[in-house]
């Protein structure tokens, strides 16, 4: 069945940007389009809507205060042109925030999430975001509250079933998250999957045999079947 979605800007050309981008997804359905939050209102109790892309900063009422009033709202993906209500938006369990101008490969990531809701990761909305992986960051849920990790800081990250843990120079966190969904979060040209339990940060492996990499005094294990590629990934980027 298709996801039915309800797009809220006040933005045409905001909203012509999604729709192009939906039109290519055919597991999308675009059903309603409004540019507030009291037309949205109306088209919620209207119809059935899964999922809606909700802007910010829209005449009348703020989309983080509107959803805020809906007892029993769609998922949602904020989608605006202001970091700065990032960490509030978390707050409200949205399914991704997205940061315009969005784009195609942004925006399916964000909908994959929604297919793997033990995903508790987004990148943070930055102007950053899309220049070098050392300016990205990234925030995880923990302890009831988000966590920002710089990616250039990662080391290696390890797989503990329904967990990761993520491990930096300095510290340690171990949110509830898949390893793989968090993999198709992070730039493949700076991190690789090594082993089903591992991805190591390609810059911060030291040394490396056929059967483990070293990564600040710590060896990791290759496993068998990722053997051929992380060797050959290696001795391409001369590491």
């Amino acid at each position: 069945m298709k996801i039915r979605c309800l797009l809220v800007d006040d933005e045409p050309p905001a909203q012509a940007v999604l729709q192009s981008h939906i039109a290519s997804l055919p597991m999308l359905q675009v059903v309603g389009q409004c540019h507030n939050a009291i037309s949205a209102l109306e088209e919620l109790q209207r119809q059935p809507v899964d999922l809606m892309f909700l802007d910010i900063k829209m005449p009348q009422l703020l989309g983080t205060h509107f959803l805020r009033t809906l007892r029993h709202p769609p998922k949602v993906i904020f989608t605006t042109a202001y970091p700065e209500y990032a960490l509030e938006a978390f707050d409200l369990d949205v399914v991704d925030y997205l940061l315009k101008p969005i784009s195609f490969e942004r925006l399916l990531r964000a909908i994959q999430k929604i297919h793997q809701p033990e995903l508790s990761i987004a990148a943070a909305p930055s102007p950053q975001l899309h220049h070098a992986s050392s300016d990205r960051f990234l925030y995880f849920r923990v302890d009831r509250k988000m966590v920002k990790v710089m990616v250039s800081d990662i080391l290696y990250i390890e797989s503990l079933k329904d967990y990761v843990r993520i491990v930096t120079a300095t510290k340690q966190i171990v949110p509830k998250q898949t390893i793989s969904s968090l993999e198709e979060m992070l730039p493949e040209e700076s991190f690789a999957r090594i082993h089903r339990s591992y991805i190591v940060a390609l810059d911060k492996i030291d040394s490396f045999s056929p059967s483990h990499v070293e990564v600040m005094g710590k060896e990791l294990p290759i496993g068998r079947n990722y053997r051929q590629e992380i060797e050959n990934t290696i001795r391409v980027r001369g590491i």
